[in-house]
């Protein structure tokens, strides 16, 4: 196969011209190409005409000769080997099985991988069943009812399963384990288009059946998933992981453990802190999520190719860097979705952004955010928890204490006065915006950077700083505020046989990479598993 890439398109070509390109592209007679699949579509909207770009993968007749003849040109080149190869195969006699904790895109990957190459995880996942969770999440955006152990952040399929279900990222993969990743959820149900779109995306509605499939496989495989088992201890002797501790009281014998929390598994933190497990306070950021019509942001960002299926709903990525040092960025933008309430502990609020696949909701949504660091948040490890909880306490303060969120208009939060009604744009969020001044909510160099950033922002997509878009607080949980970190085993650093994985231990953010890092983890748990039995 030959791979070929930079091939544009007009954004409404016909089917036939893709293969006529590639023909052209080659210089060989159109019998001479036997197949091709395209391997990645993006469109480039950078020039008046948007076009698509295309790579595809190409099964050609005389494959060796056209790879001689382009052998000076970058764009023509033999395809790379992108199938998945298992690292190990687990020993017949294998005395302890591995424990996986949490079922959110790491675990269930990690989990997924383990028991493909036969190693029978067992898995514990403090929340409950995707689907049970779901009723118990909606519990409190219908009825102002939170449930600690199962919400938004709690339960089978993680966070990612409340969200756009975005499976692209930006981080280094040259084994291509992305496409493992992809190519599983097309075979729990994914629509195919996730293997070859430049920003695929599920929805939540599509993530709930396939987290219910993968789970089917594991078990299969002779893995087993136990729901509603929370960790609450770690036996650790000598420097090796020994066994956990649930909160039933029962113990577990574990030698081998995948620690895929999540990044709001902060009482779990707290007791990994305690048994001297070693981790450190990391960045992370804080802000509102900001709301405007879907229509507008279509139209500054298509033009005149609003409304086309092909580009469906638009994004937008923005950075600004305020003059006081912050930098402030738009995170997890959700096109057509909501704002969802994803608090996990009683008496806070916080905000988090969702699509369903159609991405057909009237508001556009992203969070607004503005880094920190552990310098505004000294005193160790988990004082980035303690500076979370405090602008969460205070956002359930300002909403007015019933897991309503605080809000205000955009034109209000500029001029620094409260607002008092709604303008045009009505806000997503269940169980409702209490109206309010935002101010408070966060850090003075927080709102003064967010201040000056919203007008900028006004400048590459105009609408942005219109008066009635909506701010609701807070955002607060973009990613795990500290890290367990691990060395190039992938081990703790001081605990043997403790393998932190994924968004919750400071090494993914979004359901792609954490998926990938528990693939990651699942590996080099295996050779080592292997390793020590040889």
């Amino acid at each position: 196969m030959l791979r070929i890439t930079e091939l544009k398109l007009p954004l409404e070509h016909q089917p036939e011209a893709l293969e006529a390109a590639i023909v052209a592209r080659l210089g060989i007679p159109a019998a001479d190409l036997h197949g091709f699949t395209v391997f990645k579509r993006s469109y480039d909207a950078r020039k008046s005409m948007m076009v698509l770009t295309y790579i595809v993968d190409a099964d050609v007749a005389n494959e060796a000769q056209l790879l001689t003849k382009f052998k000076d040109d970058q764009h023509v080149l033999a395809t790379p080997d992108t199938d998945y190869h298992f690292v190990a195969q687990a020993p017949a006699n294998l005395p302890l099985r591995p424990v996986v904790v949490g079922f959110g895109p790491c675990g269930i990957f990690a989990a997924l991988v383990l028991a493909q190459m036969g190693f029978k995880p067992l898995v514990l996942e403090r929340g409950k069943k995707v689907r049970e969770r779901t009723k118990d999440t909606w519990d409190l955006w219908r009825k102002n009812t939170l449930h600690p152990e199962s919400n938004v952040q709690f339960g089978e399929g993680g966070a990612g399963t409340f969200s756009d279900g975005k499976l692209y990222s930006q981080i280094k993969d040259p084994r291509f384990l992305g496409r493992k990743v992809l190519t599983e959820f097309v075979k729990a149900g994914a629509p195919e288009e996730i293997l070859y779109i430049a920003k695929p995306h599920i929805g939540t509605f599509r993530l709930v059946s396939m987290v219910e499939k993968m789970r089917a496989e594991i078990e299969a495989l002779g893995g087993e998933i136990r729901f509603q088992q929370r960790v609450t201890d770690f036996e650790i002797e000598d420097g090796k992981l020994r066994g956990l501790t649930l909160a039933s009281g029962e113990q577990i014998r574990a030698d081998h453990v995948v620690l895929a929390l999540g990044h709001s598994a902060r009482d779990t933190f707290e007791k990994l802190h305690e048994r001297g497990v070693f981790m450190e306070a990391k960045p992370f950021s804080v802000g509102f999520r900001i709301e405007h019509p879907q229509t507008l942001i279509d139209k500054v960002r298509w033009g005149k190719y609003a409304g086309n299926e092909i580009l469906g709903a638009a994004d937008y990525k923005l950075v600004h860097h305020a003059a006081n040092g912050r930098s402030v960025y738009s995170f997890c933008m959700c096109p057509g979705g909501q704002v969802v309430a994803a608090t996990s502990e009683p008496g806070r609020v916080v905000t988090n952004g969702m699509s369903q696949y159609s991405r057909n909701e009237r508001n556009a949504n992203a969070g607004i955010v503005v880094g920190v660091t552990p310098d505004d948040y000294p005193g160790g490890p988990l004082a980035g928890i303690a500076f979370q909880r405090a602008l969460e306490s205070r956002a359930f303060e300002l909403g007015g204490g019933t897991y309503e969120a605080p809000g205000q208009l955009v034109g209000d939060f500029l001029a620094g006065r409260p607002s008092t009604k709604l303008g045009s744009v009505m806000p997503s969020y269940q169980p409702g915006v209490h109206l309010t001044d935002l101010a408070t909510a966060l850090p003075d160099y927080a709102i003064a950077a967010l201040r000056e950033a919203i007008p900028a922002f006004d400048k590459k997509i105009r609408g942005f700083s219109m008066n009635d878009a909506v701010l609701t607080g807070v955002e607060t949980r973009t990613s795990s505020p500290l890290r367990i970190t691990r060395g190039e085993d992938l081990q703790s650093l001081n605990v043997r046989g403790l393998y932190p994985a994924g968004e919750g231990a400071g090494y993914a953010g979004g359901i792609l990479s954490s998926g990938v890092d528990g693939i990651k983890v699942a590996e080099a748990l295996a050779l080592d598993l292997v390793n020590a039995g040889a």
